[in-house]
């Protein structure tokens, strides 16, 4: 009898402390919602801030003259009437070529390999 009376509020204050824990509104859950919650202030400030650039950048393009002028250089490839625009090809970029060495340019020195570097 004394071991049944210990038992039950045992129980009882076991079966309280689960739910605590893990029910839906236990530590974990509000621990979820809590890192949850950090993540979207987080992800929201982002995109306050990105919103506040693409504000300055529309202010910038009504107003700025020079700034739409170098978008429209930029991207556009624009030039004023008396600009010249001198285009050259592009250089091909090849490796340099190894060094030969002859017989006779060094004496007693071993010829070099990849392999020996």
């Amino acid at each position: 009898m004394q071991k049944r009376l210990f038992f039950v509020p045992a129980a009882v204050i076991v079966f309280i402390l689960y739910f605590t824990v893990f029910g839906d509104r236990g530590l974990l859950r509000i621990n979820h919602l809590h890192r949850d919650r950090d993540e979207m202030q987080r992800h929201l400030l982002e995109l306050k801030n990105e919103n506040d650039k693409l504000k300055r950048e529309i202010s910038a393009l009504q107003s700025d003259r020079r700034y739409l002028e170098s978008i429209a250089r930029r991207d556009f490839g624009l030039v004023r009437g008396n600009e010249v625009i001198y285009q050259f090809p592009p250089q091909a970029k090849s490796p340099p070529a190894p060094a030969q060495e002859t017989k006779g340019d060094q004496k007693g020195s071993k010829p070099t390999t990849a392999a020996s570097n």
